[in-house]
């Protein structure tokens, strides 16, 4: 009877463990003496909220992590949603593996029940407890009968990820993923250095550097403060970042409750990412809008190019060949044999930042190349001239890396390449896109089986082609050679290019102006003087603020980069730009002249009939669509209103100052993220206000604002008046008056539609109505559509384009019928 009760109790005893140890593993909490294992799914840990996840998570086959993951979420990669890994270089296997939290306090991984590849390193005489908490953070205690003492947290060991609440402190770091499909460790890292700047490093055994904040810029420079040694930062939950160095961002969507993350990407990349309603990340904000500038991302002996429509692109340098056509960290490697060869090709545009193994000042073009004739290891050479110091300057580099198509790169980059025969040789250059798919493009060379006939004809074609040079050179120098100025001084031009786009120098624009004198307009950007160019063309040449000029030499290089970039657009009702100036300080832009003036100065004057606004609101429309969407995608004007918007002397509309939010504060990280406000009181879109994405919908809004000026000919901000408010003059919107106006109107026929906006047009022109009627009622319609309060509701410039244009188009077929 005794035995029999005995073995009862055992097995009861046996019954209550299995029953806690399977809902121990269901729950958020594991106890002492339980363990987690790889062979059974269900044995996970959930975050009393059901948030997240803890426990086995597959990277490969029958190879296995301990993660903590986001749960039920939608997975654009199979490791999309992990947040942490407790041994990301060591996986475990699929059989027999474990984590087992023993008795004695301490918490083990172990590979298929052999051996201990991870341990929290912990001990306790104390009953203990792991628990994974709602904010993603892993927690090992002590239960205590008055306190609980944390032994061990996930959050003080990250890998690539900081949660909100979570902080990098001096001892930890963000090291990056090997790539989206592989958890190992990779070759980028966020962390404080040792002068209490947070910084992201690119390394590897062969090399190392730091590439953000930029490499050549001092720590004040960057905005970072060294004087803070406690080195914390932290992302809060409504998406503000804040760092011991002074270095804080907010995202795009800051304030509004969502779930969030900061993560270093493979790709060397600092982002943040956002959870939407429909359960799909986003990008929230990011520290490096130029994927090129993350050192090593493209490997050794290759070229990076980026470009904001259609993302990053390798290719391997003339000469080279990819190593790996799954993973260009690894590269390109030569197809040649090294030796003392005496062959350089021309890489014009093309920069390898960094790895110098000589760097020369004041030095002769020949003298640099004489250099890396005469080392036997140097790859390539760099010839610059630096307006900084006013030097030439000579970079030799037995190391490639680093090297992509620079706009603002101001020198030349010569490649060493090995002697052949003929002197000239066929060669393949390997390329690919951010997705990894490798393309060929053939370069061209020359056949080296050539007969002496085809090179008689190949010389002897050359020299007629050079004398025909000659010759229409003679007769453009004798064409367009300048007058000689009154005094004795000979004058020094820059010829425009082709595109009729150049620098110019500052005394150049101060005489055009003569001394900046006749201002034709001003706004919170700068001040625009009227100016004749040397070659007589009237010119609004606009003074940038102190507050927008930016002086260092990134700074002037990135201006120029993006002025380059405006400079090339091409749109009827797009201002042309013809040039700029960037000296010291002084950032200068030169536009061409608008006679008309700007649409605030004609509405104010009453000089535009109703057809003259309503040609002047497709133009625009036309612009903003061609900018929005036939354009580089990224290109927002973000102030678009009357003053704005030019006319010529056929009153034709064109767009200026578009974009040059961009041209400021480069570097603040935080204008990359449009988190910091754009525009004109009056004319700004809700999104501005609520910190919510900025997308091309804010145009869309200012131009329905402006629309409605032309319309109603009142500002954005009216005064009412005792017939329109029935008390004394206040401040009113707008908007809110011209919807009232509108829902006042309760009936549904054309004429009771056509009394409405009757009673909001101009007063001034209140004779043109019934002439114009349908037109006016097609802008007001359209106006208050783009005004919506959700930018979802708001049309696209291109749609507004195509209501707008059929209007046009039906107006044109009653004339034809009329006639």
């Amino acid at each position: 009877m005794i035995d029999d009760m005995a073995i009862s109790s055992i097995l009861h005893v046996l019954l209550l463990s299995l029953c806690f140890r399977y809902s121990s593993s269901s729950s958020s909490t594991l106890s002492s003496g339980f363990s987690l294992s790889v062979e059974k799914p269900e044995d996970v840990l959930i975050s009393p909220n059901g948030t997240f996840t803890a426990g086995f998570h597959v990277i490969g086959e029958n190879a296995y992590v301990l993660a903590i993951w986001f749960t039920r979420l939608p997975q654009s990669s199979p490791n999309s949603n992990v947040v942490w890994i407790a041994s990301r270089d060591q996986p475990v296997n699929g059989k027999r593996s474990s984590l087992s939290l023993l008795r004695a306090g301490n918490l083990i991984l172990s590979d298929a029940g052999q051996k201990n590849v991870w341990s929290s390193n912990t001990n306790s005489s104390w009953p203990t407890r792991l628990a994974l908490n709602d904010n993603g953070n892993l927690v090992l205690y002590e239960l205590h009968s008055e306190e609980t003492n944390i032994l061990w947290q996930s959050f003080d060991f990250p890998t690539d990820t900081l949660l909100p609440g979570q902080q990098l402190k001096n001892d930890t770091q963000l090291v990056a993923a090997r790539s989206d499909t592989n958890v190992s460790s990779g070759f980028y890292k966020l962390f404080f250095d040792d002068s209490n700047v947070l910084r992201l490093l690119y390394h590897r055994l062969d090399v190392s550097s730091v590439y953000w904040p930029a490499p050549w810029m001092l720590s004040f420079e960057a905005g970072r403060s060294t004087e803070n040694s406690s080195r914390l930062a932290v992302l809060d939950s409504l998406g503000s970042f804040i760092s011991t160095d002074n270095f804080k961002f907010t995202t795009s969507d800051y304030e509004i409750s969502t779930q969030r993350r900061l993560k270093i990407d493979p790709d060397g990349s600092l982002r943040v990412y956002s959870l939407q309603k429909n359960n799909q990340w986003y990008v929230s904000w990011q520290a490096i809008a130029d994927a090129c500038h993350v050192h090593g991302i493209c490997g050794v002996n290759s070229m990076c190019k980026y470009d904001p429509s259609h993302g990053r692109k390798c290719s391997c340098l003339p000469g080279y060949r990819i190593k790996n056509h799954s993973d260009w960290s690894y590269g390109c490697e030569p197809k040649f044999e090294f030796s003392c060869g005496q062959n350089f090709l021309k890489l014009p545009g093309v920069e390898f930042y960094g790895n110098d193994y000589v760097y020369k000042l004041n030095i002769s073009f020949k003298n640099c190349k004489n250099l890396c004739l005469h080392d036997c290891e140097c790859r390539l050479f760099q010839y610059t001239f630096g307006e900084d110091m006013g030097q030439f300057r000579c970079y030799i580099k037995r190391i490639l890396i680093n090297g992509h198509n620079s706009p603002s790169f101001r020198g030349t980059t010569y490649l060493r390449l090995p002697q052949t025969n003929e002197g000239s040789f066929l060669e393949e250059e390997e390329s690919a896109r951010d997705d990894g798919d490798v393309c060929f493009v053939k370069f061209e060379g020359a056949s080296q089986n050539v007969s002496s006939f085809v090179k008689f004809l190949l010389w002897f074609s050359v020299a007629v082609g050079v004398l025909e040079v000659l010759c229409i050179s003679l007769i453009w120098c004798s064409l367009i050679r300048p007058k000689k100025s009154s005094d004795s001084n000979p004058q020094v031009y820059n010829f425009l290019s082709p595109f009729r786009f150049r620098k110019f120098t500052y005394s150049e624009l101060k005489q055009a102006t003569k001394g900046f004198k006749e201002e034709i307009g001003r706004g919170a950007g700068g001040i625009v003087y009227k100016g004749v160019l040397s070659d007589q063309r009237v010119a609004a040449i606009k003074k940038l603020n102190g507050d927008n000029t930016g002086g260092g030499k990134q700074e002037e290089g990135e201006f120029m980069a993006e002025v380059s970039i405006i400079g090339r657009l091409n749109h009827m009702n797009l201002i042309e730009m013809w040039g700029y100036c960037a000296e010291g300080k002084q950032r200068l832009l030169v536009y061409e002249y608008m006679e008309k003036g700007s649409l605030a100065e004609n509405l104010r004057s009453n000089t535009l009939d109703w057809t003259k606004r309503y040609n002047i609101a497709l133009g625009t429309a036309r612009v903003l669509a061609y900018l929005h969407e036939e354009c580089l995608e990224w290109i927002l004007h973000c102030d678009i209103k009357p003053h704005n918007i030019l006319l010529d002397s056929n009153y034709e509309p064109k767009v200026a100052d578009f974009g040059l939010s961009k041209l400021k504060n480069r570097n603040d990280q935080n204008t990359q993220s449009f988190s910091m406000i754009r525009g004109t009181r009056g004319y700004m879109a809700p999104e501005w206000v609520f910190n919510l994405p900025i997308t091309s919908k804010v145009d869309v809004y200012s131009y329905g604002i402006v629309i409605l000026e032309m319309i109603t000919g009142r500002s954005p901000m009216m005064m009412g008046n005792q017939s329109d408010e029935g008390e004394e003059a206040q401040h009113v919107r707008l908007v809110t008056w011209v919807r009232e106006k509108k829902k006042n109107n309760n009936k549904t026929t054309s004429e009771e539609v056509s009394s409405w906006v009757k009673q909001i047009i101009d007063p001034a022109l209140i004779s043109e109505f019934e002439v114009e009627k349908q037109k006016i009622e097609t802008l007001a319609n359209v106006a208050l559509r783009c005004v919506k309060e959700d930018k979802d509701e708001r049309p696209t410039m291109s749609q507004v384009v195509e209501m707008l244009q059929s209007q046009e188009d039906d107006y044109a077929a009653e004339l034809i019928m009329a006639a």
